[in-house]
């Protein structure tokens, strides 16, 4: 696994066997589920966790979870993200963690008022625990993982194995929507988010899950690809990805792999000499040659309806009141519960119950700044600018890591569309936190124990 890109293509191979398998016998997606924590925790007690391994699994978690879901191989929601923060800790007991991460310990006690006010106030028909649960894991999941990645030592070709953990399964989750729905054509018929292209599962996480997969192949089709075989094979991955990223209907996440990718090519030519940039040139062409030919394709395939959801138009032609599907009128309910409840909040899951009255339904959150704001209150906004600044602080010495904007901006912009639902953002915003050295570190472990 230390030299995962060697066994690249029989994994990209194996990766997609394992989606038709599970199309065919959709019972193994629950093995498959069940396997993974098992294999991942040997793989981590008998390396001692000497080289992070621990990041690796949670890698590889954090990719399938949502091929998991479709499939009806999660055992449930949260299954992916405790295990996310087991591995995390088991990793601290082995590998120990930075003492400067205590930024991030504030964090999580940000969080408990949040929790006192929900177990008092929670109508007594109400699932407490679910509603903490269900609010509370994607903080605590990120609290976790920034604790152990916090200024921890790792080469950017160890970083480069971790996001192909993460991205194998993206292949696995892309072959499965071919075999699900194999033909655009026959169930495009507006443009809303659409559940059949999506493996009849949320458009909106797995438009998630392939944006990340886009940037994922797109950083190994510009940086790692050695020979002209790798060249066509990681582009033949971007496109796939990107075109089923598109056809979900769902923006945020086709939008999102586009900004980390944007982010990745302005490090690159920031940071090159004269003579790397005017190869950027090359790279620059590539890429409108790639996008305009996805999108184009995209187009037909969807009988120009594409377009107009980009455009914010019904399959008429006519323009949408609200550009975000609705999420602006819970928007303006949570700023508006923060301006009721300006220092304490209303209680973690609370928010959703008291949505009820405005809309009629419970309508949960897609906005995780928001939520903390009318959930948490003043102590919502110091935990904001503890996620927002802290990167940024850490990055005035961590100049190495190429793919910082990519994962802080995955993060900023996933939260914002899709909340915390999957582990995804969590995760990825705590990569933006190691210590990348182009050369090789002495140790893994932290210096300061």
């Amino acid at each position: 696994m230390k030299n995962i890109r060697s066994f690249y293509i029989y994994l990209l191979i194996i990766h997609a066997l394992i989606a038709l398998v599970v199309f065919t016998i959709p019972f193994l997606s629950k093995i498959y589920a069940f396997l993974i924590p098992i294999i991942g925790f040997y793989f981590v007690y008998i390396n001692k966790n000497k080289n992070n391994e621990v990041l690796l699994v949670a890698a590889y978690m954090v990719g399938v979870e949502v091929f998991l879901r479709m499939t009806g191989g999660n055992f449930n929601n949260e299954f992916v993200k405790v295990n996310v923060m087991f591995f995390m800790v088991l990793g601290m007991i082995y590998s120990n963690f930075s003492i400067n991460a205590f930024i991030y310990w504030a964090f999580l006690l940000l969080l408990i008022p949040g929790i006192l006010i929900t177990s008092s106030n929670a109508d007594f028909t109400a699932d407490v625990k679910k509603l903490l649960v269900f609010n509370l894991s994607g903080p605590f999941c990120l609290a976790i993982s920034a604790i152990y990645m916090y200024q921890r030592k790792i080469s950017f070709t160890y970083l480069q194995n971790i996001i192909i953990a993460m991205g194998l399964p993206v292949v696995t989750t892309t072959v499965y929507l071919f075999l699900f729905n194999p033909s655009v054509k026959d169930v495009v018929t507006g443009t809303q988010s659409n559940f059949e292209t999506s493996g009849g599962f949320g458009p909106n996480q797995v438009s998630t899950v392939l944006g990340l997969g886009m940037f994922i192949f797109f950083s190994q089709l510009v940086l790692f690809s050695k020979s002209k075989k790798l060249m066509v094979l990681n582009g033949v991955l971007v496109l796939l990805i990107s075109y089923r990223a598109i056809v979900t209907f769902s923006r945020g996440g086709v939008i999102t792999g586009i900004v980390m990718i944007t982010c990745l090519l302005f490090l690159l030519y920031y940071f090159a000499n004269v003579k790397g940039r005017s190869k950027f040139i090359l790279v620059f062409v590539l890429t409108a040659l790639m996008a305009g030919g996805i999108w184009s394709y995209s187009s037909l395939q969807t009988s120009g309806l594409i377009n107009k959801r980009y455009a914010n138009e019904d399959g008429a032609g006519r323009t949408k009141k609200d550009r975000l599907g609705g999420r602006e009128q819970i928007m303006d309910e949570e700023i508006k519960l923060f301006m009721d409840n300006p220092v304490t909040g209303v209680g973690p899951g609370m928010g959703k119950g008291l949505r009820k009255e405005s809309f009629g339904t419970e309508t949960a959150s897609h906005n995780e700044i928001t939520r903390m704001l009318s959930e948490h209150g003043l102590l919502g906004i110091l935990g904001l600018i503890i996620l927002f600044i802290t990167p940024f602080i850490l990055y005035i010495n961590n100049r190495q890591h190429l793919y910082f904007l990519s994962f802080y901006f995955f993060w900023l912009l996933t939260i914002n569309h899709a909340a915390m639902r999957t582990a995804a953002p969590a995760f990825v915003y705590a990569l933006s936190l190691l210590l990348v050295q182009v050369k090789n570190p002495e140790k893994t472990e932290n210096s300061d124990g």
